[in-house]
């Protein structure tokens, strides 16, 4: 469980959440207007950030985790991937998942490459494995970040607008992986999608002027999604389905 005690996160001077203090137990979907602090709380659950207050992950402070101690508990999957190695493989790509289990980056033995490669095949991108990362499609792509988190083998996967950017077709796969991933791993997702957030089905944390608002259930309506957003929302079209 992650708990988050008074938390505040500013940048350059200007707060962005402010004395935030709640529990997240399970799946949570984290909505809200650009600029609300929805990324920024997943930056510093997963110590990207500096910030105040506390955080805690199985009731232990998660600053006194070493990077590989919380790498084998939360993974986090930007929206997009930027990488500095313009020929590393997405094999390559998706075997760094095993990192937080091993001593070195020359470290990895069968059993790790395995565990990669079942991932890759998971995902239907085995004919893809020795291709550079550079060369892959955004759908693709998406993909092989959900394959490295699951190689990395975290309890917690955090979603950062996994269907930015997607065209219609790769933005329902990655809903309907998300969404099947609920009964393996706790999910935390952050989007601007209400269709995805509809689709996945998690309680709703909505930031908003600092703040933060949980919502249990009754959040999909379109009184609380106009009010909340400031604009008339009617019922949400089935997109995922």
């Amino acid at each position: 469980m992650i708990e988050l005690k008074n938390l505040s996160c500013s940048y350059e001077n200007r707060t962005v959440l402010q004395n935030i203090s709640l529990q997240i137990p399970e799946h949570i979907s984290i909505l809200g207007p650009n600029g609300s602090g929805k990324s920024t709380l997943a930056k510093a659950i997963c110590q990207l950030i500096e910030y105040q207050g506390t955080i805690e992950l199985d009731a232990k402070n998660i600053a006194t985790y070493n990077a590989k101690q919380r790498a084998k508990k939360i993974a986090y999957i930007p929206t997009k991937l930027e990488f500095y190695d313009e020929f590393l493989s997405l094999e390559e790509f998706v075997l760094l998942g095993r990192f937080p289990h091993k001593q070195s980056f020359i470290d990895y033995d069968e059993s790790d490459r395995n565990i990669a490669k079942c991932h890759i095949d998971m995902f239907s991108l085995s004919k893809l494995a020795t291709h550079p990362l550079r060369s892959l499609s955004s759908g693709e792509m998406a993909l092989g970040l959900i394959a490295q988190a699951l190689t990395q083998e975290s309890s917690i996967i955090i979603f950062d607008e996994p269907t930015a950017n997607l065209d219609p077709k790769n933005a329902q796969i990655i809903a309907h992986h998300i969404k099947q991933l609920k009964q393996t791993h706790q999910t935390i997702l952050i989007t601007h999608d209400l269709h995805l957030a509809h689709f996945i089905d998690n309680p709703v944390l909505f930031l908003k002027e600092k703040q933060a608002h949980y919502f249990e259930k009754n959040f999909f309506n379109d009184a609380t999604l106009s009010s909340l957003y400031d604009v008339s929302i009617q019922s949400l079209a089935v997109q995922y389905a």
